[in-house]
């Protein structure tokens, strides 16, 4: 693979959505199936609800998540991956056989560190 100084912006729009806090854990779930709010909430404990709308609400104008809003008592509304959603699973299958063949390594590294401190 051939490494340019435009690399890093040519991956700016992945990492925008991978790097905010509990955005993997989110999209994690997501690739199970389509969620309501309140099943994230909970999956996600401690997530504040402003933070799970702003992530989903970020999701949704990048076009990796639809919202359905269901009519009723009471109103519910599910969340679901699209096309380009579901195409991240790859992204997550290798960080976790990356992680698998590399991650005691790093695990152990950790541990060091926090002995030190």
């Amino acid at each position: 693979m051939e490494r340019t100084s435009s690399c890093p912006g040519k991956v700016e729009p992945i990492l925008e959505i991978l790097d905010s806090k509990w955005m993997l854990l989110l999209l994690f779930e997501l690739f199970n199936g389509n969620r309501r709010f309140g099943e994230l909430r909970r999956k996600l404990h401690p997530i504040s609800p402003k933070t799970l709308t702003d992530r989903l609400r970020l999701l949704e104008a990048k076009g990796i998540v639809t919202r359905t809003l269901f009519p009723g008592v009471p109103l519910h509304v599910e969340y679901d991956l699209t096309a380009a959603g579901e195409a991240l699973q790859p992204i997550f299958a290798a960080m976790w056989s990356w992680t698998q063949e590399h991650g005691a390594h790093l695990r152990s590294g950790s541990e060091l560190l926090e002995e030190e401190a």
